[in-house]
């Protein structure tokens, strides 16, 4: 079992500025940063759906691919993902293909939370990976971020 640490605030903190950095981008606020074992940062990213009118340009897809390129390998055993949101049916299968070690996430997702919330990827019999898997880390203030900017497209139809 994780348990929280200074340190996964600190890194969860990265990821929200960047999930910021996405939503006055015009992408769903959603920032993920990929660290090696050594603590070390390896990739980073927010969702580009958008921008590359791409509907897999996640935040944790961004930062997967990223770090299997400046690694040169797609097994990521020993890295960690923190992402500000609970990840979808497709970010979870692709952090398990990955063979990430650990997942820390923000804010549970009640609609396609695909870790714990909705469906549990994870546990599942058709996983074949141990992911150890922290979520809550700055919960709310992934929330409130993601609750502001949908107000804000509600309010304001393009």
């Amino acid at each position: 079992m994780l348990a929280s640490t200074p340190e996964h605030h600190i890194w969860m903190d990265r990821a929200l500025s960047l999930a910021a950095a996405a939503g006055e981008a015009n992408e769903v606020p959603v920032g993920a940063v990929l660290i090696g074992a050594e603590q070390q940062l390896i990739s980073e990213s927010a969702n580009r759906k958008v921008r590359d009118r791409d509907p897999t340009a996640h935040a944790e897809i961004l930062a997967i691919r990223m770090a299997s390129q400046r690694l040169q390998q797609w097994h990521l055993e020993g890295c960690t993902l923190y992402v500000t949101l609970e990840p979808c049916p497709m970010c979870a299968g692709a952090i398990l293909q990955a063979r990430l070690s650990q997942l820390i996430y923000g804010a549970d997702d009640p609609k396609t939370g695909a870790i714990r919330t909705v469906l549990n990827l994870p546990d599942s019999p058709c996983s074949f990976h141990q992911l150890k898997v922290l979520g809550g880390i700055r919960s709310q203030a992934c929330r409130q971020l993601l609750q502001h900017w949908f107000e804000q497209k509600r309010q304001y139809p393009r």
